[in-house]
């Protein structure tokens, strides 16, 4: 049964339906009444299609059939638009890039016939110089010598007077060609950075220098903004830029073209506490070329390029931007191309040999401002367009601002800047782990607290233990997936709760570290916001107390503001990073943060060897909980993986005066703790413990893991009579492999052997599909039942169902409406739910297949 819509009744804003044989015309009436309840619910049970038809007057004379046809094809336009929508930005987006790869092909066969020549050119010169080994005399070859000097002369640079602006104009000139030539010409050789390949659904064309002075990294990427737009966004260095700490404007000095010339100054946090932070002196440029680009490029003023230069400041180390900028270009249809340069010398002599990596990789340039940059202006391109839909009361802008203060607030704490009224206490003998304290905390609000209740006692101050380490053959976001994953392996309650006593006006003894795992509760987490490519998540963690109470001072749930970045594996230079800030249950815009965590950065390139992926489920190797078992070692495969990361460790306290002593030895001995048990943590990942034969993109490789998915698709097969999906092989492991991306949402939830219904259903399993549906994690998935994720409806239904399912094996269930972790709501058109059944034939669990889904 179908809707026919003619072009003629269509133009008129009429619909017609077709119901054994005969047509209906719907009245604007009718169609605005089934408009409404589409935008409510897009997919209406019979009964709520009944309850419309005798609510709604006007559609008394239609056939509830036809009013299904009509929802169904309202879904189907609706479908029809978005993918037209989808395919129109997609063709843009390759033109785009085609226009793009076109002039990359044009500057790269430049490249080949400027290499021709200069072939041709040595080769002229060898030949030269074996004639003159037979020559006593060598006039022909410095005749040569000097006339192709003489064609080549070095190119006179017209005065500057950094004094005036028309000296600063000239010294931007040059920083304008400069650039061009590195953005859209052959002036730093490029090659493509690994693991960035260019496509419809790619963020752009990444490329990073090669034997240049200095590190560079260039992209070319779409979005779809104005170039004013970008412009403004780019400019703002800190919204975007997490290791900027300050960018001042100094002087704005217009331009006779139309643009402006601006003197800034920059200050950037240094990764770890094993170097100091840079600083730039910067001149900016923006200015509009003939084709309408816009052109935003910088430079540093040395006293080599002339152009006023600061003094130093302490704590900082002056580095070099060498010219870099923006190129936006304006795009057919709307939208803007970007071309991004940065390129800078950030004085690599002046760090310990063992991190100059650290300051030597193009990749890590590029993760870190380059793709920033890029991904920054995406992700607000599709917020604006309404790609990106959020949830809860905090606004898109507000999440970024908690995800900058976060990054904020650590790097302050590991740079430990003196004009922030940080000093160092004494240590205690030995060097490993450096106390700060910070008394000024006028100062220290500025950037981190709106709010004085956090330090309502006289006499306070914070205090930073912090460490750096080196670690070896750990991939960071292995280890950083695992921390965020498995607290309990480092954690102390006690230490989380003292730090969350911040927040409350009752005071809180200082706690004492105890060896081993101190974790008595278990850890709930509650995704808020990430980026669209997953490279940032932004979640709550509540942390439930199971034993830990100290006179009822604190409630027994800790909640923390949580980011985790750089989780991608093959991700070249990614920095990887853990960090939270305990907040009370309001979680205002203005909360307080006291950010702590852990931040990972490779020191090498991609590893020569296997990939380094390999499972989270860990338990056997770190023997956590019963019945763990040792995990078999495979030292032949993964001896090939060698790579070095380092580590840096920072945890803030809050302390009263009479008390620091006691902040200071709890902090010190708790770091000690968190970093023995990291590395504990890192010996049971490094490959030389686990093998890399565990596929990419599967977490859970556990052999219940590998028995579960057998029970699943065996059962799924025995009660319907068909496969679940078609495997290559019928191992565990391609068994596992396919149910984990299976496109369909797959759930399961234990049953108990007695009262099933009477208790909350508690899931155990779920496909990625299934954890993207919810809006949760493996982690917090024990915590959701699925009676808080479906409506009334489809729990009548399922109740209903519930004997079939338990007597015939399984039961589809209809279409109808469930919701997420996080309250969106969920259409799936049809449920498939089966007994799932373990090796004895004994009901282990049910699973649950929700078809076709989509959030509404």
């Amino acid at each position: 049964m179908a809707m026919i819509v003619s072009g003629k009744e269509a133009g008129k804003g009429q619909k017609l339906a077709m119901d054994a044989g005969k047509y209906v015309r719907y009245t604007p009436e009718q169609v605005e009444a089934l408009e409404r309840v589409y935008n409510e619910c897009p997919k209406p049970s019979s009964l709520r299609r009944q309850q419309l038809i005798r609510e709604c007057p006007i559609l008394s004379n239609i056939d509830p059939k036809q009013v299904k046809v009509w929802f169904q094809n309202r879904r189907c336009r609706e479908k029809q638009k978005k993918e037209a929508c989808r395919l129109q930005a997609v063709n843009r987006k390759l033109t785009a890039m085609n226009k793009l790869l076109m002039e990359e092909n044009d500057r790269l066969q430049k490249q080949v016939s400027q290499l021709v020549c200069e072939n041709g050119y040595m080769r002229q010169q060898l030949h030269n110089a074996s004639v003159a080994t037979t020559d006593t005399s060598c006039e022909s070859v410095v005749t040569s010598g000097q006339h192709h000097h003489q064609q080549n002369p070095t190119p006179q640079c017209p005065p500057k007077d950094p004094n005036n602006p028309a000296g600063l104009l000239a010294i931007a000139e040059e920083t304008l060609a400069e650039f061009l030539s590195k953005a859209t010409g052959t002036a730093v050789e490029w090659v493509q950075m690994v693991g960035m390949k260019p496509g419809p659904d790619s963020i752009g064309i990444v490329a990073v220098s090669h034997n240049c002075s200095g590190v560079a990294a260039r992209a070319c990427g779409l979005v779809n903004l104005e170039p004013t737009k970008v412009a403004e966004i780019l400019k703002d260095r800190l919204s975007w830029y997490n290791d900027c700490r300050c960018l001042d404007l100094l002087t704005v000095i217009p331009t006779g073209n139309g643009g402006n010339i601006e003197l800034l100054y920059m200050q950037t946090y240094a990764p770890t506490t094993l170097a100091s932070a840079r600083d730039f002196w910067i001149l900016r440029y923006t200015t509009c070329l003939e084709d309408g680009s816009l052109v935003i490029c910088e430079r540093s003023l040395t006293p080599s390029t002339g152009g006023p230069v600061g003094p130093a400041a302490s704590d900082f180390i002056r580095a070099t931007m060498l010219p870099s900028g923006y190129l936006i270009r304006p795009c057919d249809g709307g939208g803007s191309m970007m071309h991004i340069v940065d390129h800078v010398d950030l004085d690599v002599w002046s760090v310990p040999e063992v991190i100059r990596p650290l300051y030597e990789s193009p990749e890590i340039l590029a993760q870190k401002m380059t793709l920033a940059a890029l991904r920054h202006i995406r992700q607000i391109s599709q917020e604006a367009s309404g790609e990106i839909a959020y949830v809860g009361r905090h606004q898109p802008a507000v999440l970024r601002t908690f995800i900058r203060r976060l990054s904020r607030g650590f790097n302050d704490a590991v740079n430990g800047f003196a004009d922030d009224g940080w000093s160092l206490m004494g240590s205690d003998g030995v060097k490993d782990v450096t106390i700060a304290i910070n008394s000024s905390l006028n100062k220290f609000h500025r950037s981190h607290f709106n709010s004085s209740t956090v330090f309502s006692g006289i006499g306070c101050g914070i205090l930073c233990a912090k460490a750096s380490m080196l670690l070896q053959n750990v991939p960071p976001a292995l280890l950083v997936c695992f921390l965020r994953e498995h607290r309990s392996e480092w954690a102390d309650f006690g230490v989380d709760a003292y730090s969350a006593s911040s927040l409350r006006a009752s005071p809180y003894a200082v706690p004492g570290v105890r060896s081993g795992s101190n974790f008595v509760g278990n850890q709930i987490i509650l995704p808020l916001a990430h980026t669209t490519e997953h490279e940032e998540t932004l979640e709550v963690v509540r942390i439930v107390d199971h034993g830990f109470n100290q006179d009822d001072v604190l409630s027994r749930n800790i909640h923390l503001l949580q980011l985790c970045r750089g989780v991608d594996e093959n991700a070249a230079g990614a920095c990887a990073q853990l960090v939270f800030a305990p907040i009370d249950e309001s979680f205002a815009d203005d909360t307080p943060l006291l950010t702590s965590g852990f931040c990972i950065i490779p020191l090498d390139s991609r590893p020569d060897g296997p990939k380094a992926t390999r499972t989270l489920d860990l338990a056997s190797t770190l023997e956590v909980g019963s019945g763990a078992a040792a995990h078999t070692a495979n030292e032949t495969t993964c001896s090939a993986f060698n790579s070095r990361s380092v580590l840096t460790v920072a945890f803030q306290f809050t302390y009263e005066n009479h008390l620091r002593e006691n902040v200071a030895a709890m902090a010190r001995q708790y770091v000690r703790s968190v970093v023995t048990s990291v590395q504990r943590v890192a010996m049971a990942i490094a490959p030389s413990r686990l093998g890399s034969h565990v596929g990419a993109k599967q977490p859970l490789a556990s052999p219940e893991a590998h028995t579960l998915a057998q029970w699943i698709f065996r059962s799924y097969r025995f009660h319907i009579g068909v496969d679940l999906f078609q495997a290559d092989s019928q191992t565990s492991e391609s068994l596992l492999k396919n149910l984990w991306h299976h496109s369909d949402a797959i759930v399961c939830y234990a049953l108990k052997a007695s009262r099933l219904f009477c208790v909350p259903s508690i899931f155990n399993f779920a496909n990625q599909a299934g954890l993207d549906m919810l809006e949760t994690t493996r982690v917090a998935l024990q915590d959701i039942t699925l009676e808080k994720i479906l409506d009334d409806s489809s729990r009548k239904v399922l109740y209903a169902e519930f004997p079939k399912i338990m007597q015939q094996g399984f039961a589809y269930l209809p279409a109808g409406i469930c919701s997420s972790s996080m309250g969106r709501p969920i259409s799936y058109e049809q449920v498939v739910a089966w007994k799932v059944l373990n090796d004895v034939d004994s009901p282990h669990c049910l699973a649950f297949m929700f078809v076709n889904w989509s959030f509404v």
